[in-house]
């Protein structure tokens, strides 16, 4: 558990912390802009709320936290339920990761905030921010990366023909297999470039 993206077990809280906000903002955006579009799918498995335990898979979870890769509860999408199916889509899949590069952003924010105070827990604190940004970057990174079930296949997958989605599908699994492998260097490289 301490090898989890170079963080300690004193760090591990934080972690935890970051990870249930980013994953949960992470999938209720994607639901919530999915409602937007006219998909109510989401919304009728009551996917729009702020609530963790809508959102949080307990085996990705812990994946996430002793290996360093893991998953959310993926948010049910109905692109034919929307208004415009193609754009709708790529919105949708685009609106998770986004959510997070927007954390990112807003821990930033607080980051420098808290920097200027001069208050005995202020270390602390942005210990916390520096581990929250870090994460939401990599997140964001991540999902954008154009292997399914990724965020980002899903976005490249909308402007390719068919045949090609479909041989994209029959590699599926070696896909995963590779994001799995590679998920911990990369994740390390990425941290060390996001660590602020």
């Amino acid at each position: 558990m301490e090898n989890f993206l170079a963080y300690s077990l004193q760090d591990l809280p934080y972690v935890i912390v970051t990870l249930l906000i980013a994953f949960t903002i992470h999938e209720l955006a994607h639901a919530w802009v999915a409602l937007l579009f006219g998909d109510d799918t989401a919304k009728n498995e009551g996917r729009i709320t702020f609530n963790p335990m809508k959102h949080i898979d307990p085996i990705g979870f812990i994946f996430v936290i002793i290996a360093g890769f893991g998953w959310a509860r993926p948010t049910p999408v109905n692109t034919y339920k929307m208004k415009h199916r193609r754009v709708g889509s790529v919105v949708v899949s685009l609106a998770g990761p986004v959510s997070n590069l927007l954390l990112a952003f807003i821990g930033m924010g607080l980051y420098f905030l808290f920097l200027q105070m001069d208050v005995s827990y202020s270390q602390i604190v942005l210990h916390f921010f520096d581990l929250f940004v870090s994460l939401n970057v990599i997140l964001f990174i991540f999902n954008l990366l154009p292997l399914p079930p990724l965020d980002g296949y899903h976005i490249v997958a909308e402007f390719l023909p068919l045949k090609w989605r479909l041989k994209v599908q029959a590699y599926e699994n070696y896909a995963l297999l590779f994001f799995f492998n590679f998920s911990d260097y990369a994740a390390f490289e990425i941290y060390d470039y996001a660590d602020f």
